[in-house]
C-alpha cells in the first residue's frame, strides 16, 4: 500500500493520487464490448451460446432456469442462509418502501392544478455478478425494489457456474423476491441480450446491476443504443474510503478496507486520517489479517492500488473524499454524526466503529447498488424510483386558462414560437 503525506503534495499529484485504476486500457474493453454486441445483435442465441463457450467454458443449451433448478437450489442451500436472506430482504423493504416516492396534486393557480404520476417499468433486466463470487445479495438488493415498484416483467441474468447450472443462492434470493425468469448469462453477452433481446430473452426497457469493467461499459453503451434501454448507474469495480481519527481501532479500519479489496483486483481502497500512528497500526494490521483471507491473492493485487493518507486535519479529510466521490465513505471518527454535513459526494456512508461496510453489503437495509469510480459526484444508489417512471399530469379550466394563457403567450413570443402562443390565444378568444 502507498503511504502519503496530502500536504506535500501538488495539484497534479494529488489528481494522480485519486485516480482509480485500470483507466488505461478502457478503449481495449469497450472495444471487446463493441465486438460482443455486434455478435450478439447478428447471430441471437447463436453468439450467446459461443461466447458462453469462451468466456466462462461452458456449454449451455438452455439458458432460462427451469422450475426444477429453482427447487434444487432451495434444498441444497442451507437452513441458515435461507434464514439469512429472509431476513435481509426483510430489511431491505423496510428501508426502500420508506423512501418511496408519492403521488401528488397540488393547485398552481386557481383553476390549474398539476400532479405526478408513478408508473413502474414494464420489463427491467438485472444482473447478478457471479465472477469471482457469487453475490445473492444482489439479486436482494435489484429485486426488492423492483418488487415494490411493482414492475410487471423482471429478467434476472448471472454467470452460469463450471457445471452449467446457476448459483442456488442467487436462484433462492431471486425467488425471494417474485423473480422466476432467470438466465444462466454473464457478462457483457447478457447485457447485450437485454438490450438487443433474442428468442429466448426478452428486451428490456432499464437495466440494473453492478459488474467489472465489461459490465459496465457493456451498459453505457447498451444507453447509447437507438432505441436501446436504460441503465440505472455507472456501476463497476468496489471501492471504500475510510476518513479515521487516531481514536479509531486499526483492527475494525484494517478489515474495512480488506472487505472492499477483496472484491477484485481493480477494487480500490483508501484510507485518509490525521494519525500517523494509525497508519502505521492499520498497515500492520492488514499485513496480518491479509494472510488469514481465503481470498488473499485477489486482495493482494487491489492494494497494490491503495492508499494510506496523512493529512493535517479531519476537515481536509473531507475535501479529498468529495473530490474523490467514494462508493461506500466509512466515518471512524468519535462523533461521526457531526461531520455528515460534509459530506457532499459519496454513495452510502458508515457511521463510527459498529457501522462496518459489510452490513450495507448485505442486510443493514440500504441499498448495496451504488455509483462507482466517481460518479457518486451525480448519480445515487439504487431505489424503488430507479424502476418507476414519474408523469407529470396538468388539469386547466376556462378561469385557469384566462389565469396564466397571457403569461405562456409572453414567454412564447419571447423565444419567437408562435404557434405555441397562438395555441392558447385561440383559446381564449373562443371564451371572450
Amino acid at each position: 500500500m502507498k503511504r502519503i503525506d496530502w500536504s506535500s503534495l501538488d495539484a497534479a499529484a494529488r489528481a494522480d493520487c485519486l485516480a482509480r485504476p485500470g483507466g488505461g486500457d478502457q478503449a481495449e474493453v469497450e472495444a471487446a464490448v463493441r465486438r460482443v454486441f455486434e455478435q450478439v445483435r447478428a447471430d441471437g442465441d447463436t453468439a450467446l451460446r459461443a461466447l458462453t463457450r469462451r468466456f466462462d467454458g461452458v456449454e449451455i443449451a438452455d439458458f432460462a432456469v427451469t422450475p426444477e433448478e429453482f427447487e434444487a437450489a432451495r434444498a441444497q442451500l442451507p437452513a441458515k442462509l435461507r434464514v439469512a436472506l429472509a431476513e435481509a430482504r426483510s430489511r431491505l423493504v423496510t428501508w426502500h418502501r420508506a423512501g418511496m416516492a408519492a403521488e401528488f396534486e397540488v393547485d398552481t393557480a386557481p383553476g390549474v392544478r398539476c400532479g405526478r404520476l408513478l408508473r413502474p417499468i414494464p420489463r427491467v433486466g438485472l444482473y447478478v455478478p457471479a465472477g469471482t463470487a457469487p453475490l445473492p445479495s444482489t439479486a436482494l438488493m435489484l429485486g426488492v425494489p423492483a418488487e415494490l415498484a411493482g414492475c410487471a416483467d423482471v429478467v434476472l441474468c448471472t454467470p452460469p457456474r463450471a457445471d452449467g447450472t446457476a448459483d442456488p443462492a442467487v436462484l433462492v434470493a431471486a425467488a425471494l423476491c417474485g423473480i422466476t425468469r432467470v438466465f444462466k448469462l454473464g457478462g457483457a453477452q447478457a447485457i447485450a441480450a437485454m438490450a438487443f433481446g433474442t428468442p429466448t430473452l426478452p428486451r428490456c426497457d432499464k437495466l440494473f446491476g453492478p459488474g467489472n469493467r465489461y459490465v459496465t461499459a457493456a451498459k453505457q453503451l447498451a444507453a447509447m443504443l437507438a432505441g436501446g434501454p436504460a441503465i440505472d448507474m455507472p456501476a463497476g469495480p468496489s471501492e471504500v474510503l475510510v476518513i479515521a481519527d487516531a481514536g479509531a481501532p486499526p483492527a475494525h479500519v484494517a478489515a474495512d478496507l480488506l472487505s472492499q479489496a477483496e472484491h477484485g483486483p481493480d477494487s480500490q481502497v483508501i484510507l485518509v486520517t490525521d494519525s500517523a500512528a494509525l497508519i502505521d497500526a492499520v498497515e500492520a494490521e492488514v499485513a496480518r489479517q491479509l494472510a488469514e483471507l481465503p481470498r488473499e491473492a485477489i486482495a493482494q493485487r487491489a492494494l497494490e492500488h491503495a492508499r494510506l493518507m496523512r493529512v493535517s486535519d479531519i476537515g481536509e479529510a473531507f475535501a479529498i473524499s468529495n473530490a474523490y466521490a467514494p462508493e461506500h465513505l466509512i466515518l471512524a471518527l468519535r462523533q461521526p454524526r457531526t461531520w455528515l454535513d460534509r459530506v457532499a459526494s459519496a454513495g452510502s456512508v458508515f457511521l463510527g466503529d459498529y457501522a462496518p461496510e459489510s452490513l450495507g453489503d448485505y442486510c443493514s437495509g440500504t441499498n448495496h447498488v451504488l455509483p462507482t469510480n466517481g460518479a457518486a459526484r451525480a448519480w445515487s444508489g439504487v431505489s424503488v424510483a430507479s424502476f418507476q417512471t414519474s408523469i407529470s399530469v396538468q388539469e386547466v379550466s376556462r378561469e385557469g386558462l384566462a389565469a396564466i394563457g397571457p403569461c405562456a403567450v409572453e414567454i412564447a413570443r419571447a423565444e419567437g414560437l408562435e404557434a405555441h402562443a397562438q395555441a392558447v390565444l385561440r383559446r381564449l378568444e373562443a371564451q371572450a
